[in-house]
């Protein structure tokens, strides 16, 4: 736009006094002369492939420009130029790029001068600076058109933050911050022989303070070398608070290795390995300092074909959310896992010992003779985010020793088989039907498979008596569905029954098994089978059957609580209701027998009972069968009637 120019054609000469337009938002003013002899012809005709090729780079540099925009006055281009047309490759040509002032979205730059020249069919830069807000950029450079070889050189302290947004590389920077300009230099050389281009770059960096997922740090720095096939960076080293990190990294074909030792945050080493893993560091929380030391060896970036050894030594830290006092364990990474040995994790109430193995490869972790004495729920939450509802109903008073072995897959894998052994001493609390059992000892075995939970020799005192069993649970989605069974043996009956009926003044020790399957917490639909014995009481003592032993002592004066000492009954429960066929009293001189239902939920009763004498009192038999009586009414206050009167 707005070109105007002098042009002369004096004998075998063009000569270009002044010539002057806007080019994409440039101030460009040429001058210079060619000699174009009679017998002129082009030292080489361009193909149309060629041509193709120019245009394109020349779109490109288009589009490039059109993206900066100049607040003040317009960037300026001067051009010198001679030569002869018929060599023109040999001409020489010198520009000088000025610009006071460019936008280039959130980035500015300043005071741009570049001076560039092709001579002798190089084109070098032999001079290009500018500064930003932060510091300022100096390089030069070189093309060889005989050789096809190149080499360059710059130093920056440049704001690399806004000028990475403003060229489309914001995003690798995303979670850095630069506290003070970043000092970088860098030189290089490049072959575009016939073969594959070969490049090759050395350089340092080097920044007093940025930040990292907002930990701060200083006197960072490393040094770089890059030649197309391999990468080295050594002598890293970075600073954070009392803790500071150094390591190299070597990345050739074939060929990886890493070297860390680190008192810091390990948060930074998420800047090196692999997304699996980068996930799985992103669940830790470091907020006192760490040590740790790697070698690791392996055919290339990835993690899962890494080979390794270290070990870590860790002071406060949250692993999902849950702390631990300290941590160390030998680390090995080999065959697409992490194995931690010699593992030893500390918090207040217990440790944990033993070793386990990540592994990325087959999504699992493996656990191998871990004996810990922590929290149940917090150790859970270590394994796997789902596991703590699986073992949250399940309340020690202290924690138990636990011991595991096995493997607990994530990511929808099949393969879970873990063996938990479990021995509370100090006693645990569970919650069945809506009241809490308190165990005063117990242990078990736990199987965890894939959406199943087992519990197989499970033994317990309770009410000082004896209760063993087993369970089968599904841990499937919406499938909450059980399958249980228990003994018990001389469980101290006034104390289960004040438990779950406030009944103060029963006697006796209760035996019997239960065989149930159940859905969740819904105690109306579990249902079972089962047996009951009380023995050495007072079954009269029982309030829903207390009125009895009223009735029995007018018929036969001198009976009463003295002669039922025993009560026995097979049961079924079903819907919220204990139903019995056989339910029988013993006595010195008599029993009773009977049947119905106990709406254990519901606080009604519907039963019937019959004198069903014994001994000499055996004449009066038909008597006592005239003496049936039926419950009604709740289990509390229980209306007891003839009847047949």
């Amino acid at each position: 736009r707005n070109f105007r120019g002098h042009v002369y054609f004096p004998p075998e000469r063009i000569s270009v006094s002044q010539a002057e337009g806007n080019f994409c938002g440039i101030q460009i003013s040429a001058t210079g002369e060619l000699i174009k002899r009679g017998d002129y012809k082009p030292s080489e005709e361009p193909s149309q492939e060629d041509w193709q090729r120019r245009l394109s780079i020349l779109r490109q540099i288009v589009t490039n420009l059109q993206k900066f925009s100049a607040p003040g006055p317009l960037p300026s281009l001067q051009v010198k130029f001679n030569g002869d047309l018929a060599q023109i490759e040999n001409a020489q040509v010198e520009a000088t790029l000025q610009a006071k002032q460019l936008r280039r979205g959130p980035y500015e730059l300043r005071d741009l001068f570049a001076v560039a020249e092709w001579r002798d069919q190089t084109f070098s830069v032999t001079r290009c600076e500018w500064q930003d807000d932060l510091g300022n950029f100096a390089g030069r450079g070189s093309w060889s058109r005989q050789r096809n070889t190149a080499a360059f050189q710059a130093r920056s302290t440049l704001d690399l933050k806004k000028l990475g947004d403003a060229i489309g590389f914001g995003e690798r920077l995303a979670d850095v911050g630069f506290s003070s300009p970043p000092e970088i230099e860098i030189r290089g050389d490049a072959d575009f022989g016939e073969r594959q281009p070969q490049l090759k770059v050395i350089g340092h960096a080097r920044v007093e303070r940025l930040t990292y997922k907002s930990v701060p740090f200083s006197d960072c720095g490393f040094e770089f070398s890059w030649d197309g096939d391999r990468t080295l960076v050594r002598d890293i080293h970075l600073k954070q608070d009392r803790g500071e990190l150094h390591a190299e990294i070597l990345d050739a074909p074939n060929d990886f290795r890493l070297n860390i030792e680190s008192s810091i945050n390990p948060v930074i080493v998420r800047a090196f390995v692999s997304p699996e893993m980068n996930h799985f560091l992103g669940d830790w929380e470091f907020p006192q300092d760490a040590s740790l030391r790697l070698a690791i060896r392996g055919q290339d970036r990835h993690a899962q074909n890494w080979q390794g050894d270290g070990n870590i030594a860790l002071g406060r830290t949250r692993f999902r959310g849950v702390w631990m006092k300290s941590a160390s364990a030998k680390v090995h990474f080999g065959n697409g896992a992490v194995d931690y040995q010699d593992l030893r994790v500390t918090r207040d109430e217990g440790v944990a010992t033993g070793s386990f193995t990540y592994d990325f490869a087959n999504h699992e972790v493996r656990v191998a003779n871990i004996k810990s004495s922590l929290r149940p729920v917090d150790v859970a939450v270590w394994v796997d985010p789902d596991l703590p509802r699986t073992v949250a109903p399940y309340r020690f008073r202290q924690s138990p020793a636990i011991t595991a072995n096995g493997v607990y897959q994530f990511r929808g894998g099949k393969n879970t088989r873990l063996d938990i052994a479990v021995d509370g001493q100090k006693g645990m609390d569970y919650t069945f039907l809506g009241k809490v059992l308190p165990f005063d000892r117990i242990n078990a075995k736990l199987v965890f498979t894939n959406d199943r939970l087992q519990i197989v020799d499970l033994a317990g005192a309770l009410f000082s008596g004896q209760v063993r069993g087993s369970a089968d649970i599904s841990l499937a989605h919406n499938d909450p569905h059980y399958h249980a069974s228990i003994s018990v043996n001389k469980i101290d009956f006034p104390r289960l029954t004040d438990l779950y009926y406030n009944y103060k003044t029963s006697q006796g020790n209760l035996s019997g098994v239960y065989n149930f399957d159940g859905f969740g917490s819904d105690a109306r639909k579990m249902h079972g089978t089962g047996k009951v014995q009380v023995t050495d009481g007072d079954v009269f003592a029982i309030p829903v059957f207390g009125p009895l032993s009223g009735i029995l002592g007018h018929i036969m004066p001198g009976t009463g609580y003295s002669i039922a000492r025993t009560a026995a009954a097979d049961f079924t429960i079903k819907d919220g209701v204990i139903h019995t066929e056989d339910f029988g009293v013993a006595g010195t001189l008599f029993g009773m027998v009977g049947r119905g239902d106990i709406y254990f939920l519901d606080d009604k009763l519907d039963f019937d009972l019959r004198i069903d004498p014994k001994g000499p009192t055996v004449m009066l038999a038909p008597v006592y069968k005239l003496f049936e009586y039926k419950g009604e009414g709740s289990l509390k206050n229980p209306d007891w009637h003839p009847k047949r009167f």
